[in-house]
């Protein structure tokens, strides 16, 4: 979308260059990441960066408008966790990169999340790029990296000893992500424990390190709590429902409370219309929408071309939304003259102490396929995979 900055990154490309930035993710954290890299960051102008931020406080007024009781009508009876808290640690809202028949390249709202994402990650992308291809430090506009920590430490941390304070996953080893949990043990001291791990005595739980039982004061939540029921034979001490002492670092009622649940309630210039399948209206024309199940991640269970066949099957249409389709626009050229599209999550940590949450740092995913998903690509595409954003400033 500027092309000096587009020039410029293409015409100083190379393999090695993009194998030095796997070696430094490698060198510095230990591991590599387990999910694609697109070669490229993308390049987003300043007008581009205010659609956003317009998008974004506006999105975010409105939920902090949304009654409680409005919103916990997401929550699943099955899944409903004791101890909630009046707001989000986090949120995610992820924006598609789309162009109006005019040419005005506009945002427009896929979907949101009050979960956390790529925080430890992201920054260690960020770090490692700019060292590879030096001239995009004149574009960060990013904190710090020890005041990124030392704000997001905060948030997950707070007042605690580390030591009390556990990242939450199943099965943590074996998840996509694992990078990310490794990085956040490195920047904030705390320890990834997985659910099958943890003991529980009365109202307390605990994690053993060193052949010691260490009491868990906060909970720094990763875990996906509906799809646990999905794991075969999964076998655990301690069930979210249960009443205990511990904080949630975000609460698990938020993760169905800001979701897909809240589209359809949602009006923006950015935000395409959305309706629950239950409530889809007879004037509208069911091809222009992509039908989307309330809670999965990835992209499971999404169509792009519903039917009525299909919708005619479905048996909870409570649980699915009906979302106007939007076109990504193919803006990013790569070296070879083809053109990528892309979308942006913007991940916002949120102090319980602050009025509005922080904008820290942004994720883009990269395609050439009809779907923003690695698995869709063919295998020998270029700038696609998990990138990030560079604004002129």
């Amino acid at each position: 979308m500027i092309p000096k900055y587009r020039a410029q990154f293409n015409g100083e490309f190379s393999q090695d260059k993009d194998q030095k930035v796997q070696d430094l993710i490698q060198e510095r954290c230990g591991y590599s990441a387990a999910f694609r890299l697109s070669e490229s960051p993308v390049f987003l102008t300043r007008d581009f960066q205010e659609k956003l931020d317009d998008a974004c406080q506006s999105i975010i007024s409105q939920i902090k408008e949304m009654s409680d009781e409005e919103l916990s009508k997401a929550i699943p009876p099955t899944c409903n966790v004791p101890n909630d808290t009046k707001k989000p640690h986090f949120l995610a809202i992820d924006f598609g990169i789309c162009q109006r028949e005019d040419g005005e390249i506009i945002p427009q709202l896929i979907e949101l999340q009050a979960f956390p994402s790529l925080f430890g990650f992201q920054k260690l992308f960020e770090e490692v790029i700019t060292v590879t291809y030096p001239f995009l430090n004149d574009l960060k506009q990013s904190l710090s990296k020890e005041d990124y920590i030392r704000e997001l430490k905060s948030v997950i941390v707070g007042n605690e000893n580390p030591e009390n304070v556990i990242l939450l996953e199943i099965y943590p080893e074996e998840q996509k992500t694992f990078i990310d949990f490794v990085l956040t043990e490195q920047y904030f001291g705390i320890k990834t424990v997985c659910l099958t791990k943890i003991k529980k005595q009365g109202r307390k739980l605990f994690y053993e390190n060193d052949g010691k039982l260490i009491p868990i004061n906060r909970i720094y939540n990763r875990v996906i709590f509906d799809e646990l029921d999905k794991i075969e034979g999964l076998e655990t001490e301690f069930d979210f429902r249960e009443d205990v002492d511990v904080e949630w670092i975000t609460h698990p009622n938020w993760f169905f409370k800001v979701s897909k649940y809240i589209l359809p309630k949602l009006k923006h210039e950015f935000v395409p219309k959305s309706y629950f399948l239950s409530d889809f209206p007879e004037n509208e024309t069911l091809e222009n929408f992509v039908l989307k199940p309330l809670f999965s991640f990835a992209g499971s269970g999404v169509n792009l071309n519903p039917t009525p066949e299909i919708i005619h099957k479905i048996e909870d249409p409570e649980n699915y939304i009906l979302q106007r389709k939007v076109t990504y626009a193919p803006l990013f050229e790569d070296i070879n003259g083809e053109f990528s599209k892309a979308e942006i999550r913007l991940l916002f940590a949120w102090h319980p102490e602050k009025e509005n949450p922080e904008l820290l740092v942004n994720l883009v995913r990269m395609t050439k396929a009809a779907m923003v998903n690695v698995d869709f690509n063919k295998k020998d595409a270029i700038w696609i995979g998990s990138s990030m954003a560079f604004f002129e400033k």
